[in-house]
């Protein structure tokens, strides 16, 4: 798979509710729908769901709504990908964050992220 760019978590929040975050090149591979992002953004989003400081209070609605509703391009979790977390050292221990990265290496994508905690990894890290 080699579409384009992989979101993290909070670039996808970003790029649905505040677009100004992000850099006018992120910005033009958002509107070219060059870009996947991973059904671990909705796990992560449905487990911190029912935090006070939730970014997402019904994270099925609105992954429904700006994710499965537009046709975005969704990477599963495949069993490679958790493989891949074998090799990771332990930098972060955010199992999104970790996931996150081990897929971005596995499908040879550069991970849209301005956690700088992810430079740490090697993955190809893009800054939104």
């Amino acid at each position: 798979m080699n579409d384009g760019s992989l979101l993290d978590t909070h670039v996808l929040l970003w790029a649905v509710s505040a677009p100004q975050r992000l850099s006018p090149s992120v910005r033009s591979l958002i509107q070219k729908r060059a870009y996947s992002v991973s059904v671990a953004s909705l796990w992560e989003l449905i487990n911190k769901g029912d935090k006070d400081d939730a970014p997402v209070k019904d994270p099925a609605a609105w992954w429904d709504r700006y994710i499965a509703s537009v046709g975005t391009r969704v990477l599963p979790i495949r069993t490679r990908h958790v493989l891949e977390l074998q090799q990771l050292p332990w930098h972060h221990r955010d199992p999104y964050d970790r996931i996150l990265i081990a897929q971005a290496i596995v499908e040879d994508l550069p991970l849209v992220t301005a956690d700088r905690e992810m430079e740490r990894y090697p993955v190809r890290i893009a800054r939104p």
